[in-house]
């Protein structure tokens, strides 16, 4: 307060202790307003799960699926599904798949459906989309509705940016789980669906599904009824430009192309996937489907797939990759990998991994069998039948065993967690993947698997091998291609019929324990051994070139795209430790403007022994709108990994067997036609 005269004779009058009050209340008012006892604190409002668990009973009636695909310069597919439902339902639930079989995760594009609407005799009805589980949507039933039309758009991808395209101007490919909803309470195989596609004119449509009719004008196509596990396991592949092989085995190659001239592949190249059929049923012992298809697209423009299913595959190779055979041998393992599906993932299926319906989430623990040993497959398959060369087949194994050697993620998590990497990663890119890995069950699997087959291999006299485990799992019951799960025991006990060895230990070590050795039993028991040269193998070699990037992974640790941009820098590498990561682009190697051919001069000749060795290779790189120069000590060289052969003599080598023809040992009657 100021000291005016009337307050200091005030002041005066006070006593002591009241001056103290009234100088603390003038001070500080805001202690005279009331303080909550505490801060508030909410309580969690229960989830009510408003979806109901699936049961295993029929689904009364039968759906019509009936989808508009002639729009090509939109891509849209345009979808009236009619819906029976129960005399006394009171509402109905219909769901877009989520948990999608093949992807081992929650990957349903509901966020591409638009335009949504539901009605019953012709009157437009509510709907409200579950506040739990979004893909699901609850419809009220006006008293005395017997069906529901819905009507949608599946919004497909135009840019891989959206996600992957599936609508060209000469090819689409029709995925229904995308396209079409399911009641929910029911399994899947409980729900009858009729199916009708509507496409452009002149276009050829392969699938797998059965009984097949087509319009007057012929670019209308209705098939059989079916269930819907089974639709959603018969996609489509459908072109303007196409052809259609047989390869016996009652198994087909159907392809669409970009253009009519990448049809043309020659008789010779045509055989080696007629041996791919007798091979995979040599080696299986057993047929799981009553017919097959290989649904093979040859284009850039659609995008890439590789996705299994009973009685088909979903497959993209390069455009030129049937006619220019020879260099394009790296891109042609999807058929075989796929292929070995249809014993290894869709017939045998580890038991958390199979669901009922497309809601309930997968479990996917044991990916490193049921993608792990379909790798290996794929691998010895393309190799014994041709569709790969022996040498680009080791050089996909080099490939695997040397990113392993780089790995520091090996050191804290194991192969078998990463089998959850599609739940919670779903497959995007990573800044450090070699740090955090990847879904690693595949490649590693398929190392683990070949020293599986050597272990067998040596303990046997050569007698036996991983193709008698293969009979003995996968070859049971001929002709039944329904679902017969297993577990990790189920896995063990027939290793173990096949060769006694301490299986449970060997699985455990290898693929559930983190921080243990390369897996290079299998190579090295093979007649091989891991070797880095400083050019790289076939398969290294073609797919660098093919994508235009340089992978200089195993020497510098770092990758980089055509323009010099890093597109992966190895944790822990040279490059990284010099600050050299994902985002930045080389200008300049020592001085001179960035190109591929300098980057590796500059490795070499940091190289010990060679003139520039001791010196720092000197990276001008920019980052943002700034340029700064990073010295990067390193003076290993090039390294690109091959496996090199270390048995004696010319005598084929337990690899060499292993990838080696096998078809003639078919039992008589089971050749291709």
């Amino acid at each position: 307060m100021r000291k005016t005269p009337q307050g200091i004779g005030l002041l005066s009058a006070l006593s002591t202790s009241t001056l103290a009050l009234a100088t603390l209340i003038l001070a500080q008012p805001a202690l005279a307003q009331v303080q909550p006892a505490s801060n508030s604190r909410p309580m969690a409002v229960p989830i009510a799960h408003g979806v109901p668990d699936a049961q295993d009973v029929p689904y009364p009636g039968t759906i019509g699926l009936q989808i508009d695909a002639t729009d090509l310069a939109t891509g849209a597919f345009r979808v009236v599904e009619t819906v029976p439902v129960a005399a006394d339902a009171k509402e109905l639930i219909l769901q877009l798949p989520a948990w999608l079989p093949g992807e081992h995760g929650n990957r349903g594009p509901v966020a591409e459906l638009a335009g949504i609407t539901f009605e019953a005799k012709g009157q437009k009805l509510a709907w409200t989309r579950d506040p739990v589980e979004v893909n699901a949507f609850h419809i009220p039933l006006p008293a005395g509705t017997s069906e529901v039309v819905a009507r949608f758009i599946h919004t497909s991808p135009l840019r891989d940016s959206e996600s992957r395209i599936t609508v060209t101007r000469e090819m689409l490919n029709v995925q229904w789980e995308k396209m079409s909803l399911y009641p929910a309470g029911h399994y899947v195989r409980q729900i009858k669906v009729r199916p009708t596609v509507s496409f452009p004119q002149g276009w050829t449509v392969f699938t797998a599904l059965d009984g097949k009719t087509q319009s007057g004008s012929g670019n209308t196509v209705t098939w059989a009824e079916t269930d819907y596990e089974t639709l959603v396991d018969s996609p489509i592949f459908a072109g303007l430009y196409a052809a259609r092989h047989d390869l016996g085995h009652d198994v087909y190659l159907d392809l669409v192309a970009d253009k009519p001239e990448l049809l043309a592949i020659k008789p010779e190249n045509l055989a080696a996937y007629r041996n791919l059929a007798d091979e995979a049923v040599g080696a299986f012992g057993a047929r799981h489907f009553d017919h097959y298809d290989f649904l093979l697209a040859l284009t850039d423009r659609m995008g890439s797939i590789g996705l299994e299913h009973h009685r088909s595959s979903e497959n993209q190779q390069e455009p030129k990759s049937l006619t220019d055979w020879a260099a394009y041998d790296w891109d042609r393992n999807v058929i075989a990998h796929e292929f070995s599906h249809s014993w290894d993932g869709k017939y045998r299926r580890s038991a958390k991994l199979w669901t009922p319906d497309y809601r309930q989430p997968m479990q996917d623990n044991l990916l490193w069998v049921y993608e792990g040993q379909t790798q290996f497959w794929g691998l010895v398959l393309a190799a014994r039948s041709g569709v790969q060369s022996k040498d680009v087949v080791l050089g996909s194994l080099a490939n695997y065993a040397g990113t392993f050697t780089q790995t520091a993620g090996r050191d804290w998590r194991s192969v078998e967690d990463t089998t959850m990497d599609p739940i919670f990663a779903a497959r995007k890119p990573k800044p450090y993947s070699s740090l955090t890995r990847n879904e690693d069950y595949y490649t590693e699997g398929a190392l683990v698997w070949l020293e599986a087959d050597q272990i067998i291999r040596d303990g046997t006299g050569g007698k036996k091998g991983l193709d008698d485990f293969a009979k003995a799992f996968f070859g049971v019951r001929d002709g039944d291609w329904g679902v017969l799960t297993y577990e990790f025991d189920d896995v063990v006990k027939t290793l173990n019929g096949v060769y006694p060895y301490d299986w449970a230990t060997f699985l455990k070590t290898r693929l559930q324990t983190p921080g243990q050795p390369v897996p290079l039993g299998g190579i090295e028991r093979g007649g091989y051994k891991l070797e880095f040269k400083d050019e790289p193998n076939p398969y290294d070699k073609a797919r660098m070139a093919d994508a235009k990037v340089l992978s200089l992974f195993n020497s510098l640790g770092v990758t980089l795209d055509k323009d010099g941009k890093v597109t992966a820098s190895r944790w822990d590498g040279p490059a990284f430790k010099a600050g050299l990561v994902s985002g930045m682009q080389v200008m300049a190697v020592n001085g001179d403007a960035y190109d591929a051919d300098k980057l590796k001069a500059a490795i070499t000749n940091a190289k010990t022994g060679n003139p520039g060795a001791g010196r720092p290779i000197e990276l001008l790189v920019k980052r943002d709108d700034r340029f700064v120069t990073l010295p990067i000590t390193y003076a290993d060289g090039l390294r690109w990994p091959w496996l090199v052969r270390t048995a004696p003599g010319t005598a084929p080598t337990g690899l060499d067997k292993l990838l080696a023809p096998h078809a003639s040992k078919l039992p008589v009657g089971k050749a291709a036609k």
